[in-house]
């Protein structure tokens, strides 16, 4: 592939190098033309020869200092023109850095005035181009949201029928029919649930309005209740470690944020092993962590993990979206999420730090 850069060079440094060629190749030639003897006078006292010896000497060094300087002033052309073309593209580099810097998902404007007269239509047309791509990504998200909504109140309809069913039918077929069942609808639920909470962790969708100062202790109380009968069921170890941690947040986000990082330490933690979360307030900033002693997450998979459709494991059941919801919300929050090694080496930790 052809480059603008290649293309400059080319046509700047091969008709100065051509030039620089022929102006060696005249100097050459004038270098070469014989120069006429200078008529004896009684001072000459030296022969022809010598006379000749001697013009024929200065004559190469004359051609000689000839062709250093055309060396020299090809090499320093180069030079300044590889100097020149590059500072000239620099505010292509840059734009193709900002735009290698940007998430999947940020569609935000570019910046029109830091780039030259020149390439401004090109930053009016990938603007255009943006603008177009956010309102497909609205619409989509608007879509997911309304889906949600409506699938809610059928679902739960739904749920509380087969718990009406199951209590009053104690067959083994049946009962066995009616689990099923009920676990399907579970995770139907669930499912409804992350859109929704993918939806509303938009930064469209997100309302800085509804930002309230809360008791990130309590939420978390509250958010690891349900899930201890869940742990139980496959024999983890289910604690936590809470301190006063106050944050300024949107109540149902950081809900969502705290069931999905628990759930995804219960989901990969295998039976026997511990999930603990701790919250608390250290160096002034205030954190949740998530820790378990289960296989851990290789480093190279790390950048990964947060992605929608994502799974480390294909053998669980799972839509691979409740990290990237993680993270939408900590990102609408202004938090740092970063995930580790847990202790000694063991299992992982997910953090997230608020400012």
């Amino acid at each position: 592939m052809t480059t603008i850069r290649l293309r400059l060079l080319k046509w700047l440094i091969g008709p100065i190098l051509l030039i620089n060629l022929a102006g060696g190749v005249l100097a050459y030639k004038l270098a070469s033309l014989p120069a006429p003897l200078a008529a004896p006078t009684a001072a000459t006292t030296q022969a022809p020869a010598d006379t000749l010896r001697k013009q024929e000497q200065l004559r190469r060094a004359v051609l000689r200092a000839l062709l250093l300087m055309e060396g020299v002033f090809a090499v320093a052309s180069i030079g300044l023109i590889w100097f020149s073309v590059s500072n000239g593209l620099r505010p292509l580099s840059r734009l193709r850095a900002d735009l290698s810097a940007r998430e999947a998902d940020e569609l935000a404007p570019l910046d029109p005035s830091r780039v030259p007269y020149e390439l401004e239509p090109v930053v009016s047309a990938m603007n255009g181009l943006l603008e177009k791509v956010g309102e497909g990504a609205r619409a989509r998200q608007d879509f997911l949201a309304n889906v949600a909504h409506q699938l809610r109140t059928p679902l739960a309809g739904l749920k509380t029928q087969l718990e009406w069913l199951g209590a009053r039918h104690a067959e083994p077929e049946t009962a066995q029919s009616v689990r099923l069942m009920q676990a399907a609808t579970e995770r139907m639920i669930r499912q409804t649930n992350q859109l929704l909470s993918l939806a509303r962790a938009e930064p469209h969708h997100f309302e800085k309005a509804r930002l309230e100062p809360l008791a990130l202790e309590a939420l978390v109380g509250e958010a690891i209740q349900p899930f201890v009968e869940q742990a139980a069921r496959k024999g983890i170890d289910l604690g936590f470690e809470l301190q006063p941690a106050p944050v300024t947040g949107d109540r149902f986000l950081l809900r969502d944020l705290i069931d999905n990082l628990i759930d995804n330490a219960l989901r990969y933690t295998p039976s026997g092993g511990a999930v603990t979360v701790r919250c608390g307030s250290a160096e002034e900033h205030v954190f949740l962590a998530v820790e378990d002693n289960g296989p851990g997450i290789p480093a190279a998979r790390r950048a990964d993990i947060f992605s929608r459709y994502v799974r480390l494991d294909d053998k669980s059941h799972g839509s691979g979206l409740g990290l990237a919801i993680v993270r939408d919300i900590a990102r609408v929050h202004g938090a740092a999420l970063t995930v580790g090694d847990g202790i000694e080496g063991r299992g992982a930790v997910f953090e997230v730090h608020f400012p």
